[in-house]
């Protein structure tokens, strides 16, 4: 394990999503599409901020379990193309011999930064 110092850590910027769709990907059996909800656009009143993140829980996962779930999320991460689709950041997850999904164990708002 890499030892980082706490301003490397700083510049990852951690918020929660609301998934609002999920589907399986087209030629992928591991990778879903999901569409992210990250609240209110700030440089953009009366918008929301959403973001398209592939995820590779396919096979652990049902897309239509995953809508409306809050879950965080890698959000400043640089956009990487996989296949024909692009994804914007990255879920996280614990690994306990496959990926578990992470949750707020209260309502919060999507967008809402993890410190």
């Amino acid at each position: 394990m890499e030892i980082i110092n706490f301003d490397d850590f700083k510049k990852i910027e951690i918020r929660i999503g609301k998934i609002i769709s999920a589907q399986k990907v087209e030629d992928s059996s591991k990778l879903l599409k999901l569409q992210v909800d990250f609240g209110p656009d700030e440089e953009k009143p009366g918008q929301t901020i959403q973001r398209q993140i592939l995820a590779g829980i396919a096979k652990f996962y049902e897309p239509e379990i995953l809508v409306g779930k809050l879950c965080p999320f890698v959000f400043n991460l640089e956009p990487k193309i996989m296949g024909d689709n692009e994804s914007q950041g990255m879920i996280l997850c614990a690994d306990d011999g496959g990926p578990v999904l992470l949750h707020p164990d209260k309502e919060i708002k999507p967008g809402s930064i993890i410190k």
